[in-house]
């Protein structure tokens, strides 16, 4: 196991970005900065032990600074918060007091707004434990940013074990009722960019899925056996998807227990034998296939495009605080925010 930090560039403000570099005994390496909390590379063996990018990303971090990656906004391997998804208009109302967000989606509240946690500078430090290596960050998000209530305090820890597991735990504490949805939004693509993610196959373990209607929730939870959107028996993505006008992006029900990682996904590439399963804490996996991932280079210089990767989102029910009936995203004083998502990765030699 190994570790590293290194001084990778500054913000607007002068202020110092951070990346960390953690790597494990059997070829698997993720790099984490400070800006966002942001994953910004995972590398690991193909069949033929070929070692390389799975993700989408950049090789400095100026190019995360960038006007040109800003303005289109897919937010490769950012945290996500305060809120993920969407708040319907930006209104909601918790303990009786209605809240006014930022607005930065067709009048919705989209992942925390125009200065999320995604564009914050967060504190971060190596740690290392007997049989895994890991950054902590930490945040303090202050009462009224981008509109939500009360002073939190939030941690974000990267844990990557021997047996290639990569494990994001979030902690979180408010000192007033307000509500939280955390998620990661890193887009994997198993075959290092070399083609779209369209021939990649994806299990969901779900039969049920979020209504929308413009990407807000309905309020209605639907089957979606044998349909389109029907990923529980693994198939191709990109089998059907021509007749989604955006392709995926969508919110599939994960059956929960009492605080346990429960299996959300599996995501595989038979190319270059790469998987990924994928396990969370949270009631939900919000699956994007990467329809507005805009025209721009990345890792190496590969030019990405649409569907250059797929985003496997571990969060909360979109618009929660406005459908009582869904699980609630409210966090009160003296209560503590946990959650947890693992990445297990793989390689089968067929």
């Amino acid at each position: 196991m190994d570790q590293q930090q290194i001084n990778w560039g500054k913000t607007s403000q002068g202020e110092e970005i951070t990346k960390f570099t953690l790597r494990n005994d059997h070829g698997l390496e993720v790099s984490v900065m400070n800006y966002g909390a942001t994953v910004t590379s995972i590398k690991t063996p193909d069949k033929h032990g070929v070692v390389d990018e799975i993700v989408l990303g950049f090789d400095t971090a100026e190019a995360y600074l960038s006007e040109e990656y800003i303005s289109h906004c897919p937010y490769f391997g950012a945290a996500i918060g305060r809120y993920a998804n969407r708040i319907n208009k930006g209104l909601f109302t918790v303990d009786g007091q209605p809240w006014k967000l930022a607005t930065n989606n067709l009048g919705n509240a989209l992942h925390g707004g125009i200065k999320g946690f995604d564009k914050q500078l967060w504190k971060g430090k190596l740690i290392s434990k007997s049989d895994a290596t890991g950054v902590e960050f930490y945040y303090r998000s202050p009462h009224g940013e981008e509109g939500y209530p009360g002073n939190l305090d939030v941690k974000i820890t990267y844990l990557l074990y021997r047996a290639n597991k990569l494990e994001i735990s979030y902690e979180a504490y408010t000192d007033r009722p307000t509500i939280l949805n955390l998620t990661n939004h890193t887009y994997f693509n198993l075959t290092s960019c070399k083609q779209d993610v369209l021939d990649h196959f994806l299990t969901i373990y779900s039969h049920r899925m979020i209504e929308t209607s413009m990407l807000i929730p309905t309020g209605n939870i639907v089957d979606i056996s044998d349909s389109v959107f029907d990923f529980s028996k693994g198939k191709v993505i990109g089998e059907g998807i021509s007749g989604l006008p955006i392709g995926y992006d969508c919110g599939y029900c994960i059956p929960q227990g009492a605080f346990r990682l429960n299996m959300a996904a599996k995501l595989e590439e038979f190319s270059s034998g790469r998987k990924v399963h994928v396990f969370t804490t949270e009631p939900s996996l919000h699956l994007y296939s990467g329809f507005h991932i805009p025209a721009i280079a990345g890792h190496q210089a590969v030019q990405y495009d649409r569907f250059s990767g797929i985003a496997l989102e571990t969060q909360h029910y979109p618009d929660s605080p406005n459908h009582p009936h869904f699980p609630s995203t409210v966090l009160l004083p003296g209560q503590t925010f946990r959650s947890q998502t693992v990445y297990l990765f793989g390689c089968s030699n067929n």
